[in-house]
Protein backbone atom coordinates (compact mmCIF):
# COMPACT_ATOMS: atom_id res chain seq x y z
CA UNK A 1 0.00 0.00 0.00
CA UNK A 2 2.93 2.56 0.71
CA UNK A 3 4.14 1.57 -2.77
CA UNK A 4 0.68 2.65 -4.40
CA UNK A 5 0.06 5.43 -2.20
CA UNK A 6 3.59 7.00 -3.19
CA UNK A 7 3.13 6.38 -7.25
CA UNK A 8 -0.30 8.01 -6.64
CA UNK A 9 1.14 11.26 -4.88
CA UNK A 10 3.83 11.48 -6.96
CA UNK A 11 1.88 11.99 -10.33
CA UNK A 12 2.25 15.75 -10.65
CA UNK A 13 2.91 15.61 -14.33
CA UNK A 14 -0.63 14.04 -14.74
CA UNK A 15 -2.64 15.85 -12.65
CA UNK A 16 -5.88 14.07 -13.75
CA UNK A 17 -4.63 10.83 -13.24
CA UNK A 18 -3.74 10.93 -9.49
CA UNK A 19 -3.96 7.21 -9.00
CA UNK A 20 -2.04 3.98 -8.69
CA UNK A 21 -2.73 0.38 -8.67
CA UNK A 22 -0.01 -2.08 -7.37
CA UNK A 23 -0.05 -6.03 -6.62
CA UNK A 24 2.19 -8.15 -4.68
CA UNK A 25 2.95 -11.44 -4.78
CA UNK A 26 3.41 -13.60 -1.43
CA UNK A 27 4.54 -16.79 -2.31
CA UNK A 28 5.02 -18.34 1.22
CA UNK A 29 0.96 -18.64 1.07
CA UNK A 30 -0.44 -22.26 -0.26
CA UNK A 31 -2.17 -21.41 -2.97
CA UNK A 32 0.03 -18.61 -3.78
CA UNK A 33 -1.70 -14.96 -2.72
CA UNK A 34 -2.09 -12.32 -4.85
CA UNK A 35 -2.83 -8.93 -3.38
CA UNK A 36 -4.36 -5.65 -5.02
CA UNK A 37 -3.96 -2.35 -3.98
CA UNK A 38 -5.40 1.11 -5.38
CA UNK A 39 -4.65 4.52 -3.93
CA UNK A 40 -6.64 8.14 -5.13
CA UNK A 41 -6.34 11.66 -4.55
CA UNK A 42 -8.73 14.34 -6.07
CA UNK A 43 -6.47 15.93 -8.90
CA UNK A 44 -6.13 19.48 -7.18
CA UNK A 45 -4.20 18.15 -4.40
CA UNK A 46 -0.61 18.80 -4.41
CA UNK A 47 2.09 15.86 -3.93
CA UNK A 48 2.26 17.14 0.01
CA UNK A 49 -1.17 16.97 0.37
CA UNK A 50 -2.12 14.08 -1.29
CA UNK A 51 0.36 12.19 0.07
CA UNK A 52 -0.34 13.91 3.82
CA UNK A 53 -4.41 12.53 2.83
CA UNK A 54 -3.29 9.08 1.81
CA UNK A 55 -0.79 8.63 5.30
CA UNK A 56 -4.33 9.62 7.23
CA UNK A 57 -6.32 7.15 5.30
CA UNK A 58 -4.26 4.29 5.76
CA UNK A 59 -3.18 4.90 9.41
CA UNK A 60 -7.60 4.99 9.79
CA UNK A 61 -7.23 1.75 7.61
CA UNK A 62 -4.60 0.36 10.22
CA UNK A 63 -6.99 1.32 13.12
CA UNK A 64 -10.64 -0.45 11.65
CA UNK A 65 -8.78 -3.49 10.41
CA UNK A 66 -10.63 -6.48 11.26
CA UNK A 67 -9.12 -9.67 11.89
CA UNK A 68 -9.70 -12.57 9.22
CA UNK A 69 -10.96 -9.72 6.30
CA UNK A 70 -9.22 -10.49 3.43
CA UNK A 71 -10.28 -6.58 2.21
CA UNK A 72 -10.67 -3.14 3.10
CA UNK A 73 -11.35 0.17 1.76
CA UNK A 74 -11.25 3.73 3.59
CA UNK A 75 -12.60 6.45 1.46
CA UNK A 76 -11.66 9.89 2.67
CA UNK A 77 -13.22 13.19 1.28
CA UNK A 78 -9.66 13.99 -0.94
CA UNK A 79 -8.87 10.15 -0.97
CA UNK A 80 -9.07 6.99 -0.60
CA UNK A 81 -7.26 3.40 -0.28
CA UNK A 82 -8.31 -0.10 -1.22
CA UNK A 83 -7.10 -3.59 -0.99
CA UNK A 84 -8.55 -7.18 -2.03
CA UNK A 85 -7.25 -11.00 -2.75
CA UNK A 86 -8.67 -10.16 -6.16
CA UNK A 87 -8.28 -7.86 -8.98
CA UNK A 88 -10.99 -4.99 -8.76
CA UNK A 89 -9.35 -2.47 -10.97
CA UNK A 90 -9.01 -2.58 -14.88
CA UNK A 91 -5.84 -2.90 -16.88
CA UNK A 92 -2.51 -3.56 -15.14
CA UNK A 93 -1.11 -2.93 -12.37
CA UNK A 94 1.18 0.40 -11.95
CA UNK A 95 3.58 -0.77 -9.44
CA UNK A 96 4.74 -4.60 -8.59
CA UNK A 97 6.01 -5.85 -5.73
CA UNK A 98 7.66 -9.32 -6.66
CA UNK A 99 7.02 -12.10 -3.61
CA UNK A 100 9.79 -13.70 -1.50
CA UNK A 101 10.08 -17.26 -1.87
CA UNK A 102 9.30 -19.19 1.46
CA UNK A 103 12.00 -20.49 3.47
CA UNK A 104 13.29 -24.22 3.35
CA UNK A 105 11.76 -26.15 6.30
CA UNK A 106 13.99 -27.05 8.92
CA UNK A 107 15.04 -30.89 8.80
CA UNK A 108 13.67 -32.77 11.64
CA UNK A 109 15.39 -34.29 14.78
CA UNK A 110 15.02 -37.86 13.71
CA UNK A 111 16.88 -36.25 10.35
CA UNK A 112 19.39 -35.12 12.58
CA UNK A 113 20.36 -37.92 14.58
CA UNK A 114 20.50 -40.31 11.58
CA UNK A 115 24.28 -40.89 10.74
CA UNK A 116 25.05 -39.19 7.39
CA UNK A 117 24.80 -40.98 4.25
CA UNK A 118 27.87 -41.63 2.43
CA UNK A 119 28.98 -39.58 -0.12
CA UNK A 120 28.72 -40.33 -3.65
CA UNK A 121 32.15 -40.14 -5.44
CA UNK A 122 29.91 -39.34 -8.65
CA UNK A 123 27.80 -36.47 -7.48
CA UNK A 124 29.77 -33.91 -5.48
CA UNK A 125 27.63 -31.67 -3.47
CA UNK A 126 26.83 -28.20 -5.81
CA UNK A 127 28.34 -25.02 -4.32
CA UNK A 128 25.52 -23.17 -5.72
CA UNK A 129 22.95 -24.78 -4.14
CA UNK A 130 24.92 -23.99 -0.78
CA UNK A 131 25.11 -20.02 -1.59
CA UNK A 132 21.10 -20.62 -2.12
CA UNK A 133 20.64 -21.86 1.28
CA UNK A 134 22.51 -19.36 2.91
CA UNK A 135 20.71 -16.83 0.45
CA UNK A 136 17.52 -18.32 2.12
CA UNK A 137 18.70 -18.28 5.73
CA UNK A 138 19.73 -14.76 5.62
CA UNK A 139 16.58 -13.42 3.87
CA UNK A 140 14.04 -15.09 6.16
CA UNK A 141 15.90 -13.89 9.36
CA UNK A 142 15.65 -10.27 7.53
CA UNK A 143 11.93 -10.70 6.89
CA UNK A 144 11.66 -11.89 10.50
CA UNK A 145 13.43 -8.97 11.66
CA UNK A 146 11.59 -6.74 10.09
CA UNK A 147 8.43 -8.22 10.47
CA UNK A 148 9.44 -7.90 14.05
CA UNK A 149 10.16 -4.27 14.35
CA UNK A 150 7.09 -3.54 12.56
CA UNK A 151 4.88 -5.18 15.41
CA UNK A 152 7.23 -3.03 17.83
CA UNK A 153 6.11 0.33 15.87
CA UNK A 154 2.84 -0.64 15.87
CA UNK A 155 2.79 -1.67 19.46
CA UNK A 156 4.30 2.07 20.11
CA UNK A 157 1.79 3.73 17.85
CA UNK A 158 -1.32 2.39 19.38
CA UNK A 159 0.15 2.89 22.89
CA UNK A 160 0.49 6.50 22.28
CA UNK A 161 -2.72 6.92 21.31
CA UNK A 162 -4.22 4.71 24.09
CA UNK A 163 -2.48 6.99 26.56
CA UNK A 164 -3.63 10.24 24.82
CA UNK A 165 -7.11 8.92 25.06
CA UNK A 166 -7.21 8.22 28.43
CA UNK A 167 -5.22 11.60 29.46
CA UNK A 168 -8.57 13.06 27.38
CA UNK A 169 -10.67 10.88 29.49
CA UNK A 170 -9.23 12.27 32.64
CA UNK A 171 -9.10 15.72 31.98
CA UNK A 172 -11.66 18.21 33.31
CA UNK A 173 -11.21 20.85 30.22
CA UNK A 174 -14.31 22.29 28.67
CA UNK A 175 -13.27 21.08 25.54
CA UNK A 176 -11.41 17.94 25.61
CA UNK A 177 -10.88 17.01 21.91
CA UNK A 178 -7.12 17.49 21.15
CA UNK A 179 -5.55 19.15 18.28
CA UNK A 180 -5.02 15.35 16.28
CA UNK A 181 -8.77 14.76 16.74
CA UNK A 182 -9.18 18.02 15.13
CA UNK A 183 -6.77 17.29 12.44
CA UNK A 184 -8.10 14.48 11.42
CA UNK A 185 -11.48 15.71 12.17
CA UNK A 186 -10.96 18.73 8.97
CA UNK A 187 -9.06 16.75 6.68
CA UNK A 188 -11.43 14.50 6.48
CA UNK A 189 -14.32 17.11 5.79
CA UNK A 190 -12.39 19.16 3.77
CA UNK A 191 -14.39 18.76 0.40
CA UNK A 192 -17.40 19.26 1.99
CA UNK A 193 -16.59 22.95 2.98
CA UNK A 194 -16.43 26.36 0.33
CA UNK A 195 -13.31 27.47 2.22
CA UNK A 196 -10.08 26.74 0.75
CA UNK A 197 -7.29 24.76 2.80
CA UNK A 198 -3.72 26.40 2.56
CA UNK A 199 -0.43 25.08 2.52
CA UNK A 200 1.22 26.02 5.73
CA UNK A 201 4.08 27.10 3.17
CA UNK A 202 1.56 29.43 1.37
CA UNK A 203 0.73 31.03 4.79
CA UNK A 204 4.79 31.17 5.65
CA UNK A 205 5.33 32.82 1.94
CA UNK A 206 2.23 35.46 2.23
CA UNK A 207 3.49 36.65 5.89
CA UNK A 208 7.07 36.52 5.46
CA UNK A 209 7.72 33.91 7.85
CA UNK A 210 5.23 35.35 10.40
CA UNK A 211 7.49 38.01 10.67
CA UNK A 212 7.28 41.27 12.89
CA UNK A 213 6.76 43.75 10.27
CA UNK A 214 3.60 41.89 9.31
CA UNK A 215 2.28 41.39 12.19
CA UNK A 216 -1.12 43.31 13.06
CA UNK A 217 -1.80 42.49 16.79
CA UNK A 218 -2.66 39.90 19.62
CA UNK A 219 -5.66 38.69 21.17
CA UNK A 220 -6.18 35.93 23.64
CA UNK A 221 -6.20 33.34 21.43
CA UNK A 222 -2.83 34.40 19.12
CA UNK A 223 -1.47 36.54 16.53
CA UNK A 224 -2.65 38.32 13.78
CA UNK A 225 -0.63 39.14 10.86
CA UNK A 226 -0.97 40.64 7.75
CA UNK A 227 -0.35 38.68 4.49
CA UNK A 228 -0.06 38.56 0.44
CA UNK A 229 -0.47 35.87 -2.07
CA UNK A 230 0.74 35.59 -5.21
CA UNK A 231 -2.70 37.03 -7.06
CA UNK A 232 -2.03 40.12 -4.90
CA UNK A 233 -4.61 39.67 -2.67
CA UNK A 234 -3.96 41.37 0.85
CA UNK A 235 -4.73 38.99 3.62
CA UNK A 236 -5.03 38.62 7.18
CA UNK A 237 -3.90 35.72 9.17
CA UNK A 238 -5.05 34.60 12.45
CA UNK A 239 -2.66 32.01 14.07
CA UNK A 240 -3.77 30.64 16.82
CA UNK A 241 -1.83 30.29 19.96
CA UNK A 242 -0.39 26.60 20.08
CA UNK A 243 -1.57 24.02 23.21
CA UNK A 244 -4.64 25.84 23.82
CA UNK A 245 -7.44 23.76 24.51
CA UNK A 246 -9.45 27.42 24.26
CA UNK A 247 -7.64 28.04 20.75
CA UNK A 248 -8.65 24.75 19.19
CA UNK A 249 -12.04 25.54 19.88
CA UNK A 250 -11.96 28.76 18.66
CA UNK A 251 -10.67 27.59 15.48
CA UNK A 252 -13.39 24.87 15.31
CA UNK A 253 -16.14 27.14 16.06
CA UNK A 254 -14.90 30.29 13.28
CA UNK A 255 -14.92 27.74 10.58
CA UNK A 256 -18.06 26.08 11.44
CA UNK A 257 -20.08 29.26 11.62
CA UNK A 258 -18.47 31.82 8.95
CA UNK A 259 -18.42 29.49 6.35
CA UNK A 260 -22.03 29.49 6.81
CA UNK A 261 -22.58 33.18 7.22
CA UNK A 262 -22.62 35.80 4.42
CA UNK A 263 -23.23 39.51 5.39
CA UNK A 264 -21.97 42.47 3.94
CA UNK A 265 -21.44 43.45 7.79
CA UNK A 266 -19.50 39.72 8.76
CA UNK A 267 -15.86 39.73 8.04
CA UNK A 268 -15.29 37.12 5.20
CA UNK A 269 -13.05 34.00 5.86
CA UNK A 270 -11.23 32.62 2.72
CA UNK A 271 -9.63 29.52 4.17
CA UNK A 272 -7.98 27.88 6.50
CA UNK A 273 -4.74 26.03 7.36
CA UNK A 274 -3.68 22.84 9.85
CA UNK A 275 -0.24 21.82 9.89
CA UNK A 276 0.50 19.68 13.43
CA UNK A 277 -0.23 21.77 16.44
CA UNK A 278 -0.82 24.66 14.00
CA UNK A 279 -4.12 26.34 13.59
CA UNK A 280 -4.42 29.21 11.07
CA UNK A 281 -7.92 31.00 9.77
CA UNK A 282 -7.36 33.15 6.42
CA UNK A 283 -9.50 36.51 6.32
CA UNK A 284 -9.99 39.44 3.97
CA UNK A 285 -8.36 42.17 4.85
CA UNK A 286 -9.80 44.91 6.13
CA UNK A 287 -6.99 48.23 5.86
CA UNK A 288 -8.71 50.24 8.53
CA UNK A 289 -8.10 47.69 11.30
CA UNK A 290 -10.55 47.90 14.13
CA UNK A 291 -13.15 50.35 15.50
CA UNK A 292 -10.98 50.41 18.77
CA UNK A 293 -7.98 51.87 16.86
CA UNK A 294 -10.14 55.01 16.05
CA UNK A 295 -12.81 55.85 18.49
CA UNK A 296 -10.87 55.85 21.69
CA UNK A 297 -7.53 58.26 20.13
CA UNK A 298 -7.97 61.53 20.49
CA UNK A 299 -6.28 62.31 17.19
CA UNK A 300 -7.49 59.18 15.12
CA UNK A 301 -11.11 59.80 16.21
CA UNK A 302 -11.40 63.06 14.28
CA UNK A 303 -11.07 61.18 11.34
CA UNK A 304 -14.71 59.53 12.52
CA UNK A 305 -17.15 62.13 11.77
CA UNK A 306 -21.05 61.58 13.34
CA UNK A 307 -21.77 60.44 10.02
CA UNK A 308 -19.41 57.75 10.03
CA UNK A 309 -20.03 56.89 13.83
CA UNK A 310 -24.09 56.63 12.79
CA UNK A 311 -23.23 54.50 9.70
CA UNK A 312 -20.97 52.60 11.96
CA UNK A 313 -23.43 51.62 14.43
CA UNK A 314 -26.01 50.99 12.05
CA UNK A 315 -24.02 47.92 10.21
CA UNK A 316 -23.34 46.84 13.07
CA UNK A 317 -27.19 46.51 14.40
CA UNK A 318 -27.67 45.19 10.89
CA UNK A 319 -25.07 42.78 11.17
CA UNK A 320 -25.75 41.54 14.51
CA UNK A 321 -29.71 41.31 12.99
CA UNK A 322 -28.42 39.04 10.39
CA UNK A 323 -26.54 36.75 13.25
CA UNK A 324 -30.13 36.93 15.48
CA UNK A 325 -33.12 36.53 12.87
CA UNK A 326 -31.91 36.12 9.16
CA UNK A 327 -29.31 33.73 8.85
CA UNK A 328 -29.62 29.91 7.90
CA UNK A 329 -28.77 29.65 11.70
CA UNK A 330 -29.47 31.35 15.08
CA UNK A 331 -26.02 32.80 16.15
CA UNK A 332 -25.49 34.39 19.73
CA UNK A 333 -21.80 35.94 19.35
CA UNK A 334 -21.03 36.51 22.94
CA UNK A 335 -17.70 38.59 22.48
CA UNK A 336 -19.10 41.80 20.53
CA UNK A 337 -16.92 44.75 21.31
CA UNK A 338 -14.94 47.67 19.41
CA UNK A 339 -11.87 45.73 19.07
CA UNK A 340 -14.27 43.04 17.30
CA UNK A 341 -15.34 45.65 14.35
CA UNK A 342 -12.80 45.70 11.83
CA UNK A 343 -13.22 48.68 9.07
CA UNK A 344 -12.70 47.95 5.17
CA UNK A 345 -11.16 50.69 3.06
CA UNK A 346 -14.86 52.74 3.05
CA UNK A 347 -15.17 52.49 6.87
CA UNK A 348 -17.59 49.96 6.57
CA UNK A 349 -17.76 47.58 9.54
CA UNK A 350 -17.81 43.80 10.05
CA UNK A 351 -18.54 42.19 13.21
CA UNK A 352 -15.50 39.30 13.30
CA UNK A 353 -14.09 36.84 15.99
CA UNK A 354 -16.46 34.37 16.33
CA UNK A 355 -14.60 32.04 18.81
CA UNK A 356 -17.17 32.05 21.15
CA UNK A 357 -20.15 32.45 19.41
CA UNK A 358 -23.15 29.95 20.19
CA UNK A 359 -25.70 28.39 17.76
CA UNK A 360 -29.19 28.04 18.62
CA UNK A 361 -32.41 26.44 17.28
CA UNK A 362 -35.59 27.98 15.86
CA UNK A 363 -37.07 27.69 18.91
CA UNK A 364 -34.56 27.93 21.48
CA UNK A 365 -34.56 31.79 23.23
CA UNK A 366 -31.61 31.55 25.70
CA UNK A 367 -28.98 28.89 26.90
CA UNK A 368 -26.90 28.42 30.54
CA UNK A 369 -23.47 27.93 30.99
CA UNK A 370 -21.24 27.32 33.88
CA UNK A 371 -18.11 29.09 32.01
CA UNK A 372 -18.79 32.16 31.48
CA UNK A 373 -16.28 33.98 28.83
CA UNK A 374 -16.48 37.18 26.97
CA UNK A 375 -14.69 40.58 27.69
CA UNK A 376 -15.82 42.57 31.35
CA UNK A 377 -17.55 45.63 30.62
CA UNK A 378 -19.68 44.18 27.81
CA UNK A 379 -20.87 41.09 29.39
CA UNK A 380 -24.87 41.38 30.44
CA UNK A 381 -25.28 41.12 34.14
CA UNK A 382 -27.19 37.49 33.85
CA UNK A 383 -24.56 36.56 31.91
CA UNK A 384 -21.84 37.18 33.81
CA UNK A 385 -23.73 36.51 37.31
CA UNK A 386 -25.60 33.10 36.34
CA UNK A 387 -24.26 32.30 32.80
CA UNK A 388 -27.48 33.07 30.93
CA UNK A 389 -27.33 34.23 27.45
CA UNK A 390 -29.71 34.77 24.88
CA UNK A 391 -29.83 37.22 22.03
CA UNK A 392 -30.33 40.06 24.71
CA UNK A 393 -26.66 39.71 25.89
CA UNK A 394 -25.74 41.14 22.55
CA UNK A 395 -28.30 43.92 22.58
CA UNK A 396 -26.53 44.72 26.00
CA UNK A 397 -22.85 44.58 24.35
CA UNK A 398 -24.35 46.21 21.46
CA UNK A 399 -25.47 48.90 24.02
CA UNK A 400 -22.16 49.51 25.36
CA UNK A 401 -20.50 49.71 22.11
CA UNK A 402 -23.00 52.16 20.71
CA UNK A 403 -22.66 54.49 23.69
CA UNK A 404 -18.55 54.32 23.52
CA UNK A 405 -18.95 55.32 19.54
CA UNK A 406 -20.57 58.52 21.23
CA UNK A 407 -18.20 59.27 23.78
CA UNK A 408 -15.05 57.88 22.63
CA UNK A 409 -14.87 56.59 26.11
CA UNK A 410 -14.30 53.02 27.09
CA UNK A 411 -16.20 50.95 29.86
CA UNK A 412 -13.87 48.80 30.18
CA UNK A 413 -11.57 50.36 32.88
CA UNK A 414 -13.96 53.87 33.03
CA UNK A 415 -13.14 56.23 35.72
CA UNK A 416 -14.41 59.14 36.38
CA UNK A 417 -15.16 61.41 39.39
CA UNK A 418 -18.22 61.04 40.88
CA UNK A 419 -20.64 58.30 42.43
CA UNK A 420 -21.09 56.97 38.45
CA UNK A 421 -18.55 53.90 38.92
CA UNK A 422 -18.23 52.66 35.34
CA UNK A 423 -19.59 54.28 31.65
CA UNK A 424 -22.91 53.20 31.89
CA UNK A 425 -23.56 55.18 35.39
CA UNK A 426 -21.72 58.09 33.52
CA UNK A 427 -24.20 57.98 30.54
CA UNK A 428 -27.43 57.90 33.42
CA UNK A 429 -26.45 60.44 35.51
CA UNK A 430 -25.84 62.98 32.51
CA UNK A 431 -29.33 61.61 31.20
CA UNK A 432 -31.49 62.16 34.26
CA UNK A 433 -29.93 65.07 34.64
CA UNK A 434 -30.43 65.93 30.78
CA UNK A 435 -26.95 66.79 30.40
CA UNK A 436 -26.53 64.70 27.83
CA UNK A 437 -24.57 66.82 25.55
CA UNK A 438 -21.54 66.29 27.78
CA UNK A 439 -21.51 62.75 26.78
CA UNK A 440 -20.08 63.80 23.09
CA UNK A 441 -17.24 62.87 22.04
CA UNK A 442 -15.76 66.34 21.59
CA UNK A 443 -13.65 65.01 18.65
CA UNK A 444 -16.99 65.21 17.03
CA UNK A 445 -17.50 69.22 17.67
CA UNK A 446 -20.75 69.23 17.91
CA UNK A 447 -21.49 73.33 18.70
CA UNK A 448 -25.47 72.71 19.11
CA UNK A 449 -27.85 69.63 20.74
CA UNK A 450 -28.13 67.72 17.64
CA UNK A 451 -31.65 65.44 18.23
CA UNK A 452 -29.98 62.36 16.74
CA UNK A 453 -27.41 61.59 18.86
CA UNK A 454 -29.83 61.73 21.46
CA UNK A 455 -31.92 59.66 19.89
CA UNK A 456 -28.98 56.89 19.74
CA UNK A 457 -28.09 57.60 23.32
CA UNK A 458 -31.82 56.92 24.48
CA UNK A 459 -31.63 53.88 22.45
CA UNK A 460 -28.37 52.62 23.77
CA UNK A 461 -29.53 53.21 27.55
CA UNK A 462 -32.47 50.99 26.45
CA UNK A 463 -30.58 48.16 25.35
CA UNK A 464 -28.23 48.08 28.52
CA UNK A 465 -31.18 48.04 31.37
CA UNK A 466 -30.75 45.78 33.71
CA UNK A 467 -33.24 43.83 33.39
CA UNK A 468 -32.96 41.67 29.86
CA UNK A 469 -37.09 41.54 29.27
CA UNK A 470 -36.74 45.44 29.19
CA UNK A 471 -34.25 45.65 26.47
CA UNK A 472 -34.90 45.65 23.07
CA UNK A 473 -34.73 43.18 20.15
CA UNK A 474 -31.91 44.34 18.02
CA UNK A 475 -34.82 44.40 15.26
CA UNK A 476 -36.81 46.79 17.03
CA UNK A 477 -33.03 48.78 18.19
CA UNK A 478 -32.70 49.31 14.76
CA UNK A 479 -36.58 50.39 13.97
CA UNK A 480 -36.39 52.82 16.86
CA UNK A 481 -32.54 54.08 15.58
CA UNK A 482 -34.35 54.72 12.25
CA UNK A 483 -37.28 55.95 12.72
CA UNK A 484 -37.46 59.50 13.58
CA UNK A 485 -40.87 60.17 14.03
CA UNK A 486 -41.36 57.07 16.73
CA UNK A 487 -41.63 58.78 20.36
CA UNK A 488 -39.22 56.65 22.60
CA UNK A 489 -40.11 55.13 26.15
CA UNK A 490 -37.58 56.70 28.73
CA UNK A 491 -34.94 53.96 29.71
CA UNK A 492 -34.70 52.68 32.61
CA UNK A 493 -31.56 52.23 35.15
CA UNK A 494 -28.60 50.40 33.55
CA UNK A 495 -26.97 47.87 34.47
CA UNK A 496 -24.13 47.62 37.22
CA UNK A 497 -25.45 51.42 38.02
CA UNK A 498 -25.00 51.62 42.12
CA UNK A 499 -25.74 55.70 44.06
CA UNK A 500 -23.33 56.33 46.83
CA UNK A 501 -23.60 54.71 49.77
CA UNK A 502 -25.09 51.64 47.96
CA UNK A 503 -23.45 48.02 49.07
CA UNK A 504 -20.26 47.91 46.79
CA UNK A 505 -20.02 44.42 46.19
CA UNK A 506 -21.83 44.51 43.15
CA UNK A 507 -19.61 46.77 41.29
CA UNK A 508 -16.83 44.84 42.11
CA UNK A 509 -17.81 41.60 41.42
CA UNK A 510 -18.23 43.09 38.05
CA UNK A 511 -14.95 45.36 37.96
CA UNK A 512 -13.82 46.12 34.72
CA UNK A 513 -10.78 47.17 35.44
Amino acid sequence: MNKTAEHAAAASDAPQKKVATGEALFDGSDPQTKIYSLAQCTPDLTYGGCKNCLRFVMDEMALTRVPGAQGQRVAGVRCNVRFEVYPFYIGEAMVRIEGTPAPSPAPSKSRLAAPPAPPNPASPPSKGGIKNKIWLVAVSVSLVLLLCCILLAIIWTQSRRLHKRILRSQSQEVFPPSTEEAIMLWRMEEGRSELSMFEFSQVIDATNNFSEGNKLGEGGFGRVYKGQLPNGLEIAVKRLAQHSGQGLNEFKTEIHLIAKLQHTNLVRLLGYCIEGEEKILIYEYMSNKSLDFFIFDTTRGALLNWNRRRHIIEGVAQGLLYLHKHSRLRVIHRDLKASNILLDENMNPRISDFGLARIFGSNESHANTSRVVGTHGYMAPEYASEGQFSIKSDVFSFGVLLLEIISGKRNNGFHQTGNSGNLLGYVWLLWTRENWCELIDPCLDVKHPNMEIMRFINVGLMCVQDDAVDRPTISDAISLLMNESTSLPDPKKPAYFRNKGEDPKLEEQYSVN
